[in-house]
């Protein structure tokens, strides 16, 4: 667990959503909220353009922490608040670093922001490290 150490920072991830994405998205959580997929009411609300899904924003948060921890430790908790919406053609990155370890317990600030340096979604996830795991980029 050497290689863990508070400041540590995980391998980004870089999202691009895509209208296609989001009405898949949309369809495999049955979420029929046109926001999402109908850019014209979208409009009609002060949009850009369709909206990234909350829970998308906290998959890919959680896919960053995991896919840099891969099967190296399991998640305890995780925790992320939507702050500013996404839209098809936005880049989003995910960065994080660790913010505390605590014997077997690490604790990881992850943030996704657009090209423009807005934080859409910060989060907070901690995991447990399985004996002997060594850390750095999950290739998956």
């Amino acid at each position: 667990m050497s290689d863990l150490t508070v400041g540590t920072e995980i391998t980004p991830l870089v999202v691009r959503p895509t209208p296609i994405s989001l009405f898949r998205f949309s369809a495999v959580t049955w979420n029929p909220h046109r926001i999402h997929f109908d850019e014209a009411y979208a409009a009609t609300e002060g949009y850009p353009g369709v909206l990234v899904q909350g829970h998308l924003h906290g998959a890919w948060l959680l896919s960053a922490v995991r896919r840099w921890i891969g099967d190296r430790g399991r998640i305890e908790q995780f925790a992320w608040q939507n702050r500013h919406f996404a839209t098809p053609g936005d880049t989003l990155t995910i960065t994080g670093q660790i913010v505390s370890v605590d014997g077997d317990l690490v604790e990881v600030e992850l943030s996704e922001t657009n090209q423009d340096g807005v934080v859409c979604a910060p989060a907070r996830a901690t995991f447990r490290v399985h004996p002997g795991g060594a850390f750095g980029d999950a290739t998956r």
